[in-house]
């Protein structure tokens, strides 16, 4: 697997990964409708934007087969909140289903670490949903819980949970198990 910068030709890629990860990491969380309700197309001209030419302060990773097929990305840069005591924020990370349990969420996390750290940032934090069956691989990897806070998603009310790691240069020195 290779884990790389993502680049604006990724857009349609990642918007792809992108919805086919919330339809089955959310399935029986949110609403049916609004998961089918995802689009492709504008997913891709959401990436365009975020791959655009003023991408110093964010950064993009891809996973990539060696058949050149992405099948997971992540994305971060400072954090967008004040309620927190962590500088840098891991914005989205997905993995197509059949991807799972491959050490490659691990890859993007870290490789976003390292982006932060590079901008001067000592810590991050992620936003999970609650009933996100995969909150424990960041349990697994020593993500503290650190708060919590409603969003709405098609009309409803679901909670978010924080997840922060205070040291990155611990969490990027991680291996696999």
């Amino acid at each position: 697997m290779i884990i790389r910068q993502a680049v604006f030709e990724d857009a349609a890629a990642i918007a792809r990964v992108h919805v086919d990860s919330w339809r089955t990491a959310y399935k029986g969380v949110i609403k049916e409708e609004v998961l089918a309700g995802l689009s492709v197309e504008q997913r891709t001209m959401n990436w365009q934007r975020q791959l655009g030419p003023a991408l110093d302060q964010t950064a993009v990773y891809v996973a990539e087969t060696k058949e050149g097929d992405i099948v997971g990305f992540a994305s971060g840069g400072p954090s967008r909140t004040q309620c927190l005591p962590y500088e840098g924020e891991l914005y989205a990370i997905y993995i197509l289903d059949s991807y799972r349990r491959q050490g490659i969420g691990l890859q993007l996390m870290q490789s976003i670490a390292v982006f932060l750290r590079d901008q001067g940032h000592d810590s991050m934090f992620l936003w999970a949903l609650k009933d996100n069956r995969y909150r424990a691989f960041y349990e697994k990897w020593h993500g503290i819980a650190s708060g919590d806070k409603l969003v709405q998603i098609g009309g409803e009310d679901y909670t978010e949970i924080a997840y922060g790691w205070d040291q990155l240069d611990k969490f990027i020195q991680f291996k696999q198990m």
